[in-house]
């Protein structure tokens, strides 16, 4: 970047931020290096250096070996993350789930809270900020941004279900009481001293994969999650796709219902245990425990249940051409029990079959997600 002259305020402001973002990226540096990196005098790196490490934004971290044997030690500066920190939350109807990190995206901390799917809209919002209000009073005033509670948070990042556009308003909701139509981001925002970003949660989900999952370093990638609901998060060139109205990814009515394939399962648990009321998600776990035990019935009826994913994602599998399948949600834990017939069945009908593999983030995927959220906006504010 050629600079001109002009406001010797913003002037500082630009080549501390290039100073940081390279600090930020770099395992350390010199003041030489840099310099060069900024594009920038030694005496001016000298100094903004100096700022940062007063303001806690750098630390010293040595000397370099190579430039002592000359006989000029150089000092050695890196990136202090834990000069800040974000939270990333996600919003189901049965728990509430935060996780912490510093700017390096190290976990720090993990709160978790039971709700209940009835509960009204407002005394949800109000979990949401004391789940987040507890996460802030936990970090310790050693380890968190100059503030008071909430304000500690560089960002937050809000995964929910429902339909979510730009402004971060849930536009449709099904899901939860009172969620259709409310300004979520708005309303938090209020409540929260801090930036607050509100996103879809399977748009996290595929997120986080791409980000610390089985999905790092692909840029094509389909995400299913399963439980007692089915929703897709789908990554094209390496971003989550929103769709033209931020509904990329529902699912919406099915032939014969919530995806034919349910029946499967529940179909078999109901005839193994008659008295026993389950849920889908409930039915589908139960039949994978039987499988892994050996029951020879429950391991046809759970190829039949992943072969019936499999032919709803073809649909998407083909058109889209994905490099890799992430099954995610609560249903992930089955592994090669869902993967392996869902892999044989697109290996049959696709062109150019993509890898399907299980999620090791299993149900963290959205919260690990919306700390990916948090952490991109808390960069772009720290570097801009």
């Amino acid at each position: 970047m050629r600079q001109q002259s002009g406001d010797a305020s913003l002037l500082r402001r630009l080549n501390t931020a290039a100073i940081l973002r390279h600090l930020r990226g770099a395992e350390s540096a010199t003041f030489a290096e840099l310099a060069k990196a900024a594009r920038v005098s030694r005496p001016t790196a000298e100094a903004v250096v100096e700022e940062l490490l007063a303001e806690g934004w750098a630390e010293e971290c040595g000397e370099d070996s190579a430039e002592r044997q000359r006989g000029r030690p150089a000092k050695r500066f890196r990136f202090r993350a834990s000069a800040g920190h974000v939270v990333g939350v996600s919003i189901g109807a049965y728990r509430l789930f935060a996780m912490v990190a510093d700017l390096g995206g190290r976990v720090v901390a993990t709160h978790r809270m039971a709700v209940y799917p009835e509960m009204p809209a407002d005394e949800r919002m109000a979990a949401i900020v004391g789940l987040v209000e507890q996460a802030a009073t936990d970090l310790g005033d050693a380890d968190a941004l100059a503030g008071r509670g909430a304000g500690r948070f560089a960002a937050v990042g809000v995964g929910t279900t429902g339909v979510v556009d730009a402004r971060g308003r849930v536009v449709k909701s099904i899901a939860l009481p009172g969620w259709t139509g409310l300004e979520l981001q708005a309303e938090l925002s209020r409540m929260i001293p801090a930036p607050v970003l509100v996103e879809n949660d399977m748009r996290l989900a595929v997120l986080a994969e791409h980000w610390r999952g089985v999905a790092v370093g692909r840029r094509d990638v389909v995400y299913l999650f399963t439980g007692n609901r089915m929703s897709l998060g789908l990554l094209i060139d390496g971003v989550p796709y929103r769709g033209s109205h931020g509904a990329s990814g529902e699912l919406g009515e099915q032939p014969g219902g919530l995806w034919k394939v349910w029946s499967h399962v529940v179909d078999y648990a109901m005839s193994v245990e008659p008295g026993e009321l389950r849920s889908p998600g409930q039915a589908a776990e139960f039949a994978f425990t039987r499988a892994l035990e050996g029951d020879p019935r429950a391991v046809k009826t759970v190829e039949a249940f992943a072969t019936g994913l499999a032919e709803g994602l073809v649909t998407v599998v083909n058109p889209l051409d994905p490099e890799m399948v992430v099954i995610g949600g609560a249903l992930s834990r089955g592994g090669e029990l869902l993967t392996g017939p869902i892999q044989a069945y697109l290996n049959r009908v696709c062109l150019y079959p993509p890898e399907v593999v299980a999620s090791r983030l299993g149900v963290e995927s959205i919260v690990v997600g919306a700390l990916k959220l948090a952490l991109n906006n808390a960069d772009k504010l720290l570097f801009s």
